[in-house]
Order: C-alpha cells, then structure tokens, then sequence
C-alpha cells in the first residue's frame, strides 16, 4: 500500500499511526497537495490526502474510509469491541476530528489578505474551535484515555493529532496553558513507537504561519 500526503496533514499522520499500530506495511510518499498538485492529481482526481493506494492499484481517499478499509486488511479494528465504549470512542474522536477541522480553517481564513476577512466568520471559528478542545479537556479530565499502544484506540489517535496541528498552527487560540489533562494525555501520546515513527514535519507547517 502507498499513502500519499504530507505529515504536516493531521488526517494523513492519523492513517499513518493507524497503520503502524494495525502492524500493516506501507510506502509513505511524502508529496505536497500545493507543490505536487499534478502528482496526486494523476492518482487521486480530487487531489485530496490522504489518498491511500490499495495493493491492487485501487484508490481510497478520505482518512475515515481508508481506516475502515484498514481495518478489514488487518482483521481487527481501533475502534473498542464493546458498543459503549465504541460509541464514548466516536464521541471523543468526533470532537477531536471537528476541532481540528475548524483549526484548519482558521489557518486559511488568517492566511487571506486582511480586506478580504470575514470577522464574524473569523470569530464563529475561534469559538468553535475552542469550543471542541475545551470539550475534549473535560472529557478527559472525567475519562482518561489509554496511552499505551496496547490499549489506544482511534479516539487517541485523533486526539493526539488534532491537538498536535493545533499546538503547530494556532497555539494563541488553544493554549496549551489552559489545556493542561489534554496536553499531558498528548504528550504522553507522542512518545509511543507510531507517533515517534510518524513526525509532523513542523518546517512545513510553520508556512502556515505566515
């Protein structure tokens, strides 16, 4: 299998890790959607990552497909057997995945020119983004999460990756100060083997800074 995408991708470093603790082989293409847009184009029509290229040539795209797809190549799944502890999971992941999708689009919206802002638009985001990561911080305050790799779930995962984009990105609107069970669940978190082994490659997303 082949991933396409940037680590500086919360969603292509979520596959990614997934991968690794499902213990699943696979070639890591490191291309850029702005600098490789032809590229992946030529795989991916879209030109979305991550894309994953299944062994037989077959294209997936959309980092929740692509983990169901993962799970049925590995035979088991991230997701916790028992129903009730499967659907705390999807509760905290799902506040994770938004967060970090309103993260992204704050980076967007700072990177327009400033006559071209939207400030209620601008605020909304912040407030929804805040929003998610202070939800996440008394969730888990009441229910920590595992953080060993035996015991991880795709909650961790999305957790660990959301907060580590937000930290790179947008640290003034989430502060880690503020955060304090979240930041130590994820810092703890990316010292494990899969999240070593899968770096955010922080140069990269600095650009999204300036």
């Amino acid at each position: 299998m082949q991933l396409i995408g940037m680590l500086d991708s919360p969603y292509v470093r979520r596959v990614a890790i997934s991968l690794r603790l499902l213990d699943l082989p696979f070639e890591h293409r490191n291309i850029s959607v702005f600098r490789g847009f032809e590229t992946i184009r030529a795989i991916n029509p879209v030109v979305k990552v991550p894309t994953l290229v299944c062994d037989d040539g077959l294209m997936l795209t959309e980092s929740g497909v692509i983990l169901e797809h993962l799970h049925d190549v590995a035979g088991r799944s991230l997701w916790p057997a028992q129903p009730e502890a499967k659907r705390r999971a999807l509760h905290v992941a799902g506040l994770a995945l938004s967060a970090c999708e309103k993260s992204g689009a704050i980076i967007y919206e700072r990177a327009r020119p400033a006559e071209r802002r939207h400030e209620p638009w601008q605020a909304r985001l912040l407030i929804q983004a805040q929003g998610g990561f202070a939800a996440l911080e008394a969730q888990l305050a009441r229910e920590p999460l595992p953080v060993d790799e035996a015991s991880l779930t795709h909650a961790g995962v999305a957790v660990a990756v959301a907060w580590g984009f937000a930290q790179l990105v947008i640290p003034d609107v989430v502060p880690a100060g503020a955060h304090p069970v979240l930041a130590a669940t994820c810092d703890r978190l990316e010292r494990l083997p899969a999240f070593v082994a899968t770096p955010t490659d922080e140069n990269y997303v600095a650009t999204y800074r300036r």
